[in-house]
C-alpha cells in the first residue's frame, strides 16, 4: 500500500495495480483476454447490475475504471470521489473489482461492440502502422500484440474470463496507491477490514523471455491503394526501464524527437514542410521496448522525408550534440518531471513505478541529477549501439502502387494488405 496525503481538496484517488494480469501472460489464441475482463468489470457484480453501478458512481459523484492494455504486464482499477464518503465508493470498487458477475448478456453485447471497433481500426492507418511495426520488431513476443481478433472474441465465454480473473487478480502481486485528503494512520485499519477476505495464492508474475534487438535492416509496406500520404515509422529494440541505459536515452529521445525543439520536428516540419509534426519515443516496461522515429508525410514528400529521418537519425551516433542543444534538451525534462510532481496523481504514479522496477527509495529525488550528468559523448554512444540504421525495422502504410520504388531503395521489402495479411505485389 502506498499512500500520499494532499489535503488541498476534499478528494481521494485510488489505484489497484495487479501484475501479473495483463495482456503479456494471455494464451496466443486469445488475445483481448486481460482487456476483455477489465472491461468486463464494471458490467455487473454478484450482487449489483450495471445500471445500479453507474446510478452508484453517479450518487456518489465518484469515477471508477478498469483497464488492462496491450503489452502490458498487469490490470488497473481506479476510483476517485470525495473524502467524505470514500467508505462507500471505496466498497463499491472493491466489490467491482473482486466480484464481477460476467453475465452472458453483457459479455455479448460489449464483444459486439468490440467487433465493429476492429473493423473500424481496419481502416486508420495509425493501427495499421502500429501493428506492423510491434511485429516487426518484437517477433514472437507478446509485446507484438496490439489487438483481439473477430475469432479470440467468439472464444471467450464468462467462463473463461472467470478464469482468468480468479487465477490473475490476487493481491499478492497488487500494489494499492491512494493519494488525496487522507491519514496513513486512519487509512490503513479500513483497508485491512476491506480487503481481509481477498486471499492470496501461490500465483507469481513470470516474464516470457525478453525480445532482442533485429540485427538486419527491413521495409514492411501495408499497402492502401489511393492513400494521399505515407505513414512512416521506424525502430529497434533497445533495452528494459532498469538498465543504466534508460536515462541516457531519455535525453537522446528529447534530442532527437522529443517535441516541437527536436531535430525531427525542426527538419521534416519546420525545414521541409514535409509533415505536420515528426516525433520519437521509446518504451520500456519490465522487458526491453523499442525506440521509435514517426511522421505521416504527403505521398509525394515519402521518398524526401525517408532521406530526412536516416539522416538525422545517423547523425546521433556520429556528431556530438552541441553543448546548447543537449543543456536545452537536459533542461526540458527535468522541468517537464519537476512540474509533474505538482501534481499528486503522478507523484503517485512515480511511487507506483519505484516498487514496481525496485528502484532505490532516493531514485526520483536524484533523477533530475541523473539526467543532467548525461554528455553528448553518452548520447553518441548509445545511438552507436541502439540507433544502428542498418537494423532498424521501416513500415510504411499508403500506396504501395506509389511508395514501393522508394521504400526499396532502404532494403528488402514485404508488403500488406490492410487486413495485416502478406500480399504478392
Amino acid at each position: 500500500v502506498l499512500s500520499i496525503d494532499d489535503h488541498r481538496l476534499p478528494l481521494l484517488s485510488v489505484i489497484y495495480n495487479i501484475s501479473g494480469a495483463g495482456p503479456l501472460f494471455e494464451p496466443a489464441d486469445m488475445p483481448g483476454l486481460a482487456s476483455l475482463t477489465a472491461g468486463m468489470l464494471r458490467e455487473g457484480t454478484k450482487t449489483k447490475t450495471s445500471v445500479q453501478i453507474a446510478e452508484q458512481v453517479a450518487q456518489f459523484g465518484a469515477s471508477l475504471s478498469a483497464s488492462s492494455g496491450f503489452g502490458s504486464a498487469v490490470a488497473a482499477v481506479s476510483a476517485s470521489g470525495l473524502s467524505d464518503n470514500f467508505d462507500q465508493w471505496f466498497a463499491l470498487a472493491k466489490d467491482v473489482m473482486l466480484n464481477p458477475a460476467f453475465s452472458t448478456a453483457e459479455l455479448d453485447r460489449l464483444k459486439a461492440r468490440m467487433k465493429v471497433g476492429l473493423t473500424q481500426q481496419r481502416t486508420q492507418p495509425g493501427f495499421l502502422l502500429s501493428e506492423r511495426f510491434n511485429r516487426a520488431v518484437y517477433g514472437d513476443h507478446p509485446g507484438a500484440v496490439i489487438s483481439s481478433t473477430a475469432a479470440s472474441l467468439d472464444k471467450m465465454t464468462p467462463e473463461t474470463l472467470r478464469k482468468w480473473h480468479s487465477e490473475r487478480y490476487t493481491p499478492q502481486n497488487a500494489i494499492l496507491g491512494i493519494t488525496g485528503d487522507v491519514k496513513a494512520s486512519e487509512l490503513l485499519p479500513k483497508l485491512e477490514k476491506a480487503l481481509a477476505d481477498w486471499k492470496k495464492t501461490d500465483l507469481k508474475e513470470v516474464l516470457p523471455p525478453n525480445p532482442k534487438a533485429l540485427t538486419a535492416k527491413k521495409i514492411y509496406i501495408v499497402d492502401r491503394p489511393g492513400s494521399v500520404q505515407t505513414n512512416l515509422m521506424m525502430g529497434n529494440i533497445t533495452v528494459d526501464r532498469r538498465g543504466p541505459d534508460y536515462i541516457p536515452l531519455q535525453v537522446l529521445n528529447h534530442v532527437l524527437g522529443g517535441g516541437a525543439a527536436a531535430r525531427l520536428f525542426v527538419n521534416l516540419r519546420e525545414e521541409k514542410g514535409y509533415t505536420y509534426g515528426a516525433y520519437s519515443s521509446f518504451t520500456s516496461l519490465k522487458y526491453p521496448g523499442p525506440w521509435r522515429a514517426y511522421a505521416d508525410v504527403r505521398t509525394d514528400v515519402t521518398d524526401g522525408a525517408m532521406t530526412e529521418f536516416v539522416k538525422e537519425i545517423q547523425r546521433l551516433g556520429t556528431q556530438p550534440v552541441p553543448e546548447k542543444e543537449l543543456e536545452d534538451a537536459k533542461r526540458s525534462l527535468v522541468a517537464s518531471f519537476a512540474l509533474g510532481l505538482e501534481s499528486p496523481n503522478t507523484a503517485l504514479n512515480y511511487a507506483i513505478l519505484r516498487k514496481i522496477y525496485g528502484y532505490p527509495l532516493d531514485f526520483w529525488d536524484t533523477f533530475p541529477a541523473k539526467i543532467t550528468a548525461v554528455t553528448s559523448a553518452d548520447v553518441v554512444r548509445l545511438a552507436k549501439k541502439y540507433y544502428s540504421v542498418d537494423a532498424m525495422q521501416i513500415v510504411a502504410v499508403g500506396d504501395a502502387s506509389k511508395i514501393k520504388s522508394v521504400m526499396e531503395k532502404y532494403g528488402p521489402v514485404e508488403v500488406y494488405n490492410t487486413d495485416g495479411m502478406k500480399s504478392s505485389n
